[in-house]
Protein backbone atom coordinates (compact mmCIF):
# COMPACT_ATOMS: atom_id res chain seq x y z
CA UNK A 1 0.00 0.00 0.00
CA UNK A 2 2.47 2.60 -1.12
CA UNK A 3 -0.26 5.41 -1.50
CA UNK A 4 -1.96 4.53 1.22
CA UNK A 5 -4.86 2.03 -0.91
CA UNK A 6 -6.23 -0.75 0.41
CA UNK A 7 -6.19 -2.94 -2.20
CA UNK A 8 -8.65 -5.29 -0.81
CA UNK A 9 -10.93 -2.58 -1.41
CA UNK A 10 -10.21 -1.82 -4.70
CA UNK A 11 -13.40 -2.63 -7.01
CA UNK A 12 -12.39 -3.64 -10.98
CA UNK A 13 -15.31 -3.00 -13.49
CA UNK A 14 -15.17 -3.08 -17.20
CA UNK A 15 -15.10 0.77 -18.35
CA UNK A 16 -15.02 1.99 -22.01
CA UNK A 17 -13.23 5.62 -22.96
CA UNK A 18 -15.94 7.83 -24.32
CA UNK A 19 -14.36 11.15 -24.27
CA UNK A 20 -10.46 12.47 -23.41
CA UNK A 21 -8.51 15.30 -22.29
CA UNK A 22 -5.19 16.47 -23.76
CA UNK A 23 -2.78 19.29 -22.72
CA UNK A 24 -2.36 22.28 -25.15
CA UNK A 25 -0.45 24.30 -22.80
CA UNK A 26 0.59 27.88 -23.90
CA UNK A 27 0.47 27.10 -27.25
CA UNK A 28 -2.08 29.13 -28.21
CA UNK A 29 -2.10 31.46 -25.09
CA UNK A 30 1.23 32.52 -25.77
CA UNK A 31 0.52 33.90 -29.59
CA UNK A 32 -2.66 35.04 -28.47
CA UNK A 33 -1.25 37.27 -25.64
CA UNK A 34 -4.02 35.52 -23.48
CA UNK A 35 -3.13 35.80 -19.88
CA UNK A 36 -3.50 36.25 -16.16
CA UNK A 37 -2.82 38.13 -13.34
CA UNK A 38 -1.57 36.08 -10.02
CA UNK A 39 -2.48 37.03 -6.62
CA UNK A 40 1.00 38.89 -6.71
CA UNK A 41 0.62 40.83 -9.91
CA UNK A 42 2.42 38.64 -12.01
CA UNK A 43 1.38 38.03 -15.35
CA UNK A 44 1.26 34.80 -16.87
CA UNK A 45 0.52 32.80 -20.42
CA UNK A 46 -2.50 30.76 -19.62
CA UNK A 47 -2.24 26.89 -19.47
CA UNK A 48 -4.63 25.45 -21.71
CA UNK A 49 -6.06 21.67 -22.11
CA UNK A 50 -8.91 20.26 -24.29
CA UNK A 51 -11.96 17.87 -23.93
CA UNK A 52 -13.60 15.78 -26.80
CA UNK A 53 -16.45 13.68 -26.79
CA UNK A 54 -16.44 12.41 -30.31
CA UNK A 55 -19.35 10.81 -32.60
CA UNK A 56 -17.56 8.22 -34.19
CA UNK A 57 -16.37 6.99 -30.17
CA UNK A 58 -20.12 7.21 -28.80
CA UNK A 59 -21.28 4.87 -31.25
CA UNK A 60 -17.83 2.33 -30.48
CA UNK A 61 -18.94 2.52 -27.30
CA UNK A 62 -22.48 1.93 -27.97
CA UNK A 63 -21.86 -0.84 -30.28
CA UNK A 64 -19.25 -2.90 -27.32
CA UNK A 65 -21.60 -2.07 -24.73
CA UNK A 66 -24.88 -3.26 -26.51
CA UNK A 67 -23.96 -5.09 -28.92
CA UNK A 68 -24.30 -9.06 -29.19
CA UNK A 69 -22.67 -11.71 -31.49
CA UNK A 70 -25.47 -11.06 -34.44
CA UNK A 71 -24.19 -6.79 -34.35
CA UNK A 72 -25.51 -4.02 -32.78
CA UNK A 73 -28.51 -3.12 -30.69
CA UNK A 74 -29.66 0.11 -30.60
CA UNK A 75 -30.98 1.73 -27.42
CA UNK A 76 -34.79 3.07 -28.50
CA UNK A 77 -33.76 6.69 -27.31
CA UNK A 78 -30.52 6.69 -29.80
CA UNK A 79 -31.39 4.48 -32.65
CA UNK A 80 -31.32 5.46 -36.00
CA UNK A 81 -34.95 4.07 -36.43
CA UNK A 82 -37.10 2.84 -33.66
CA UNK A 83 -38.44 0.37 -36.36
CA UNK A 84 -36.90 -1.96 -39.11
CA UNK A 85 -39.47 -2.95 -41.30
CA UNK A 86 -39.23 -5.72 -43.08
CA UNK A 87 -41.23 -7.07 -46.91
CA UNK A 88 -40.92 -10.74 -47.81
CA UNK A 89 -41.59 -11.66 -51.46
CA UNK A 90 -42.51 -9.75 -53.99
CA UNK A 91 -46.45 -9.97 -53.92
CA UNK A 92 -48.14 -6.91 -55.25
CA UNK A 93 -50.40 -6.94 -51.68
CA UNK A 94 -47.72 -7.26 -49.17
CA UNK A 95 -45.73 -4.32 -50.69
CA UNK A 96 -49.07 -2.50 -50.70
CA UNK A 97 -49.27 -3.76 -47.09
CA UNK A 98 -46.09 -2.68 -46.37
CA UNK A 99 -46.33 0.68 -47.94
CA UNK A 100 -49.24 1.40 -46.10
CA UNK A 101 -47.51 0.66 -42.86
CA UNK A 102 -44.56 2.20 -43.38
CA UNK A 103 -46.35 5.42 -44.14
CA UNK A 104 -49.10 5.08 -41.56
CA UNK A 105 -46.02 4.59 -38.34
CA UNK A 106 -44.28 7.37 -39.91
CA UNK A 107 -47.48 10.42 -39.96
CA UNK A 108 -47.29 9.27 -36.45
CA UNK A 109 -43.76 10.06 -35.41
CA UNK A 110 -42.49 6.83 -35.50
CA UNK A 111 -39.03 6.04 -37.33
CA UNK A 112 -38.80 3.87 -39.96
CA UNK A 113 -36.25 1.96 -42.26
CA UNK A 114 -38.36 -0.15 -45.20
CA UNK A 115 -35.98 -3.64 -46.67
CA UNK A 116 -37.74 -3.82 -49.53
CA UNK A 117 -34.91 -5.53 -51.25
CA UNK A 118 -35.16 -8.57 -53.18
CA UNK A 119 -33.92 -10.70 -51.23
CA UNK A 120 -34.10 -14.07 -49.08
CA UNK A 121 -35.76 -13.66 -45.49
CA UNK A 122 -32.87 -14.81 -43.85
CA UNK A 123 -30.84 -12.67 -45.67
CA UNK A 124 -33.13 -9.89 -44.43
CA UNK A 125 -33.24 -10.67 -40.87
CA UNK A 126 -29.35 -11.47 -40.77
CA UNK A 127 -28.73 -7.71 -41.92
CA UNK A 128 -31.68 -6.40 -39.43
CA UNK A 129 -29.89 -7.74 -36.35
CA UNK A 130 -27.04 -6.47 -37.66
CA UNK A 131 -28.18 -2.86 -37.90
CA UNK A 132 -29.85 -3.72 -34.51
CA UNK A 133 -33.00 -1.09 -34.94
CA UNK A 134 -34.83 -1.61 -31.36
CA UNK A 135 -38.08 -3.50 -33.51
CA UNK A 136 -38.33 -5.37 -36.33
CA UNK A 137 -41.58 -5.87 -38.49
CA UNK A 138 -42.20 -8.87 -40.93
CA UNK A 139 -44.73 -8.19 -43.33
CA UNK A 140 -45.14 -11.34 -45.91
CA UNK A 141 -48.14 -13.01 -47.03
CA UNK A 142 -48.53 -15.23 -44.01
CA UNK A 143 -48.69 -12.17 -41.88
CA UNK A 144 -51.40 -11.03 -44.15
CA UNK A 145 -53.52 -14.62 -43.95
CA UNK A 146 -53.33 -14.45 -40.40
CA UNK A 147 -53.50 -10.77 -39.62
CA UNK A 148 -51.03 -10.84 -36.92
CA UNK A 149 -47.59 -8.45 -37.84
CA UNK A 150 -44.63 -10.28 -36.62
CA UNK A 151 -42.71 -7.86 -34.29
CA UNK A 152 -39.51 -8.92 -33.35
CA UNK A 153 -37.35 -7.42 -30.35
CA UNK A 154 -33.95 -6.76 -30.92
CA UNK A 155 -32.70 -6.93 -27.98
CA UNK A 156 -34.17 -9.34 -25.78
CA UNK A 157 -35.30 -11.60 -29.00
CA UNK A 158 -38.73 -11.82 -28.33
CA UNK A 159 -40.95 -12.32 -31.06
CA UNK A 160 -44.74 -11.21 -31.04
CA UNK A 161 -47.58 -11.51 -33.38
CA UNK A 162 -50.19 -8.49 -33.17
CA UNK A 163 -52.66 -7.07 -34.15
CA UNK A 164 -51.88 -3.76 -36.10
CA UNK A 165 -53.19 -1.37 -33.34
CA UNK A 166 -51.73 -3.25 -30.82
CA UNK A 167 -48.17 -3.08 -32.89
CA UNK A 168 -48.88 0.48 -33.27
CA UNK A 169 -49.55 1.29 -29.46
CA UNK A 170 -46.63 -0.62 -28.66
CA UNK A 171 -43.92 1.32 -31.02
CA UNK A 172 -46.03 4.50 -29.82
CA UNK A 173 -45.31 4.15 -26.26
CA UNK A 174 -41.83 2.84 -27.32
CA UNK A 175 -40.94 6.11 -29.26
CA UNK A 176 -42.60 8.45 -26.13
CA UNK A 177 -40.24 6.18 -24.13
CA UNK A 178 -43.37 5.29 -21.89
Amino acid sequence: TELGVDKSKVIQKKAAEVGNIFTLGEKYSAPLELTYTDETGVEHNVFMGSYGIGPSRLVGVIAELTGDDAGLCWPAQIAPYLVQLVSLGGDELVTAEAQRVYEDLRSVGISVIWDDRDASAGEKFADADLMGMPYRVVISKKTLESQLYEIKVRNSGEVMNLEYDQLKNLLAKQRKGV
